[in-house]
């Protein structure tokens, strides 16, 4: 298994993991993959696992100002994490993790933060199987005014 940062010839495979991890359109993926090698700002990153030439996990990290209980700012924090189901429990999502903690260390980054949505089992797992504390629940609520 290879871990780097995600090149221009991976979009295709990149958008389709995209997908999976969050369905809905696969053009709104491809207008973001092409916008990350158009427009990418410094502390934005993705790294790909790539296994005998094809693309089974990624991850994509961002910096933001805040996140909960973290004490610096700005926090680097996972927006995206993605492991294809046939590359699960090998290791490729600690490989991507540990990537993404070195790449924060090197630009200083003294925390670093994440989330999962509550019905998330297996991704809030992975989570504290990589040394990641749970520090809030979230529900979110909207009601339409008339």
């Amino acid at each position: 298994m290879n871990v780097r940062e995600v090149a221009e010839s991976d979009r295709l495979q990149w958008s389709r993991m995209r997908e999976a991890l969050w369905p809905g359109s696969l053009s709104e993926h491809d207008v973001e993959t092409r916008r990350y090698f158009e427009a990418r700002g410094p502390g934005l990153v993705t790294f790909v696992a790539e296994v005998e030439g094809q693309l089974v996990g990624f991850l994509e990290l961002d910096e933001r100002k805040y996140a909960p209980s973290c004490a610096s700012s700005p926090v680097a924090f996972i927006e995206g994490w993605y492991v294809a189901p046939g590359a699960r429990g090998r290791g490729v999502g600690r490989a991507l993790v540990a990537a993404a903690e070195s790449w924060a260390r090197a630009r200083g980054h003294t925390e670093m933060a994440s989330d999962a949505e509550l019905e998330n089992h297996d991704g809030i797992a992975a989570h504290r199987a990589l040394g990641y504390d749970e520090v809030e629940r979230v529900v979110c609520f909207r009601k339409s005014l008339p």
